[in-house]
């Protein structure tokens, strides 16, 4: 009897929170579930991953964290298309234009397989320079891995850029669950081919290549599948992917050319903060490389809301009901910095068993601590503000305004700063992160200051 009152103050709590016109807390929770699943096995896998990498040496962990660092700056410029193919199918899905959705996904599997190819074939092509003008001071045990590792990765782009657009034009309609499905195909396989390859085989960074080709296209392979042969709302035929109207290209790239710009001109600038960290030696490499992937554990659940409110804004915007798009960001907003509170509160008293993972060498453990700390009590209040308040205003059209910002913010203060701090007044990797800190902020600050005024949803899409 005692139990009632508090299930109806739950569901009157999210009734109010998480409910509108638009949608319903049920429906909200039914697209966030499956997401936060997928990224929790990505980043635990990735975490797995390094972890076995880490038995062939700090020179291996070196390598790929640095390659790594040049994949996610190429990666996300055809996920940031991918994207644009999310928003605008979320606001034909939210408008009721089924034939529209149809248009719209197989437009934005065809741009963003045409993108990925074409910059993995040139990344191929020209591996020699781009290690030697990004990594050149890296010893020459980490440059041959490097290598190994560049080659493989640009091979594979093609077959994720399938999965991320199939998974993209799938989060927009709502269809959470399968996308669900198809990255833990791809990203399973992938590390029970690290387990044979790695630790059974001792292949070291060539086996993590395999690895990540035969995973990512058996992925695409399993993505197409579907699209083609077993969903029954996007109806779309092998033909529809050869026929790409201008009109849906327009849209598509509305959004995906800023987000890709954004992500270009910002991991642009991650990437050149790693060429900072490789000048202070490999120790510094192997210490930015653990604690980026620790932190990452601490962002799932505000990964996961960043994802989903995509397709929430989306379609709202689609409806034309701009008081639920600002309600759900508003919570959203909150939901985010709830989550990394609470995570930071159960993972860090967690922190040797969690680093042991990485069998990291006695003397950086220390300053892992020491970064990880500082930034889990900064990205309480900033990490919301500086990543899911962009995602909301994306998805109702302001891809401009989100994307200069970001590009300003990051050169102007991440880097500058990440270079004063950590080279210049001898900070090392602490002065780095701090800066990034401290970008957060400030992008999040202008990102709330757009948000309270009105043209951030004047956009017209569709």
């Amino acid at each position: 009897m005692m139990q009632l009152p508090a299930r109806l103050q739950k569901s009157n709590f999210l009734e109010k929170y998480l409910s509108g016109e638009s949608m319903d807390y049920r429906q909200i929770i039914a697209l966030f579930i499956p997401i936060l699943i997928d990224q929790a096995f990505i980043v635990g896998l990735n975490l797995v991953n390094t972890a076995m990498i880490s038995s062939s040496g700090v020179d291996a962990v070196s390598a790929v964290n640095m390659v790594d660092s040049l994949n996610i700056f190429l990666i996300n410029v055809f996920v940031a298309i991918a994207t644009g193919g999310t928003v605008v199918v979320a606001q034909y899905k939210g408008s009721g234009n089924d034939p529209m959705v149809s248009k719209a996904s197989a437009s934005a599997v065809t741009v963003v397989s045409l993108i990925s190819l074409a910059i993995g074939l040139l990344l191929m092509g020209f591996h020699n320079p781009v290690l030697s003008v990004l990594f050149g001071t890296a010893t020459p045990e980490v440059l041959g891995n490097a290598r190994v590792y560049l080659i493989g990765s640009s091979a594979s782009y093609l077959g994720i850029a399938v999965v991320q657009a199939v998974c993209g034009a799938l989060r927009g309609i709502g269809k959470t669950r399968a996308s669900l499905m198809l990255s833990l195909i791809m990203n399973l396989l992938y590390v029970a081919l690290n387990v044979v390859f790695i630790n059974l085989l001792n292949m070291g960074v060539l086996g993590m290549t395999l690895a990540v080709n035969i995973a990512r296209y058996v992925g695409a392979a399993c993505a197409l599948y579907y699209l083609f042969k077993i969903d029954s709302t996007l109806h779309l035929r092998l033909r529809d992917l050869f026929q790409v109207p201008l009109s849906m290209l327009r849209k598509i790239m509305f959004i995906g050319v800023p987000f890709a710009a954004e992500q270009m001109f910002f991991n642009g600038g991650k990437l050149l903060t790693q060429v900072f960290i490789v000048s202070l030696g490999t120790y510094a490499i192997a210490t930015n490389a653990i604690t980026g992937s620790l932190s990452m554990v601490f962002q799932i659940p505000a990964s996961a809301l960043s994802l989903t409110i995509v397709t929430v804004v989306g379609q709202c915007i689609g409806r034309g009901n701009i008081a639920d798009a600002r309600k759900f960001i508003k919570s959203f907003l909150i939901l985010g910095s709830a989550s990394l509170l609470l995570i930071g509160l159960i993972l860090m008293p967690l922190f040797r068993p969690l680093v042991s993972i990485f069998n990291p060498p006695a003397e950086i453990v220390d300053d892992i601590f020491l970064v990880l700390l500082i930034n889990t009590i900064a990205q309480v209040p900033l990490w919301s503000i500086s990543f899911i308040l962009p995602s909301g205003l994306r998805a109702a059209g302001d891809s401009k305004f989100t994307s200069m910002t970001s590009m300003m913010t990051m050169w102007l203060f991440r880097v500058i700063m990440g270079y004063v701090l950590g080279i210049i007044l001898g900070f090392g990797i602490l002065g780095v992160w701090l800066a990034m800190n401290f970008e957060w902020g400030v992008r999040g600050a202008l990102f709330l200051w757009r948000f309270r005024g009105k043209k951030w949803y004047t956009h017209k899409l569709i």
